[in-house]
């Protein structure tokens, strides 16, 4: 099982705002009335009819909230404050990111993770819209044949190898013959072989090995990992052709690059 810093910024906050959180949640009174102030502001009228809570309940529930700093009053309407307003958008994120891994488990569990930046584990909820490409007993080339389609309409590439594969390098080397840009990352033990068989101009190096496989182009984004056992999973990868998607495989690559100056 692997263990994630989910985002650095809520986890440092949590001590903090628990209890806080806790008096938010663990009435589902309170909660419904400050789920339904997070979409707008109203008054005691409004708030009857949309969450068909009695006066008496909504009045001395808001009585607290508002003793408590969660909430105010302006003109007869209720608002939340925006300390109230960042605890629940903080709870949102951190509860999308958990679903998130959920879906993502099978490339996550039982892989190796740690090379990856923690600016980037931060900002693992841009993956919401990627999902998983597994291969299967019919085709067992399929990852491998993905990234080389994806790597043959690509028009800009930025990729992270951490192994020398002959398809890809003849890929990467159609696209730098026909003026494409493409810039790579390679581990420093296999600089050899890529300084002899690539035309890649734009190569720099990093120093160990079970890093993962990034690859970004215009289109879309392609993420693989390492198993515990050291070997890179051709079974799995993520991919996403999303815009966020893209930005997060963007952002990695740049931040490992920085990592690895």
């Amino acid at each position: 099982m692997i263990y994630l810093v989910i985002n650095k910024s809520y986890l440092n906050s949590y001590e903090s705002i628990s209890e806080e959180l806790k008096y938010m949640t663990n009435s589902i009174i309170r909660l419904k009335i400050l789920a339904t102030l997070y979409k707008c502001p109203l008054n005691m009228k409004d708030l009857n009819q949309i969450t068909s809570l009695s006066y008496s309940s909504i009045s001395s529930n808001m009585h607290n909230l508002e003793l408590k700093g969660y909430v105010y009053r302006e003109y007869n309407k209720y608002f939340l404050s925006n300390s109230t307003k960042l605890k629940i958008d903080q709870v949102m994120k951190l509860g999308y990111i958990i679903n998130l891994l959920n879906d993502f488990f099978n490339i996550l569990d039982k892989h190796l993770v740690n090379m990856i930046p923690n600016q980037s584990v931060a900002e693992l909820y841009l993956l919401g819209n990627a999902h998983l490409i597994e291969s299967d007993g019919i085709d067992v080339y399929r990852i491998y044949n993905f990234i080389e389609n994806s790597l043959s309409s690509a028009k800009q590439v930025k990729c992270v190898l951490p192994f020398y594969y002959e398809n890809f390098n003849d890929k990467l080397n159609e696209l730098v013959e026909n003026n494409n840009d493409v810039e790579v990352m390679i581990p420093s033990g296999i600089s050899k072989i890529f300084n002899k068989k690539s035309k890649i101009k734009n190569l720099s190096y990093f120093a160990g090995e079970n890093t993962f496989l990034l690859i970004v182009t215009d289109q879309l984004m392609i993420l693989g990992l390492f198993k515990e056992d050291g070997y890179f999973d051709q079974n799995r990868l993520l991919t996403s052709k999303n815009s966020d998607s893209i930005k997060w495989a963007s952002n990695l690559y740049e931040n490992f690059k920085i990592k690895n100056k």
